[in-house]
């Protein structure tokens, strides 16, 4: 299966992937601090597991930081 995830064109043995699924492929450090964007939507934690991914799908994973006060 073909995907761009974090803008690279990456490859993936499985046919039909879960973005839980994904996330432990791609060996996403800390998945519970990473918001998921699919094809430029958002998607909540909760449909992690039961979204399937396409080919050619587009994934973003973002990270947000903390800090930055004064």
């Amino acid at each position: 299966m073909q995907l761009v995830v974090n803008g690279r064109n990456e490859s993936f043995p499985a046919n039909a992937l879960t973005v839980t699924e994904l996330l432990q492929l791609a060996r996403v450090e800390s998945p519970e601090m990473v918001s998921v964007q699919l094809n430029e939507e958002f998607i909540t934690r909760a449909q992690y597991q039961t979204t399937q991914l396409k080919e050619n799908d587009v994934v973003d994973f973002l990270y947000f930081m903390g800090g930055g006060g004064q």
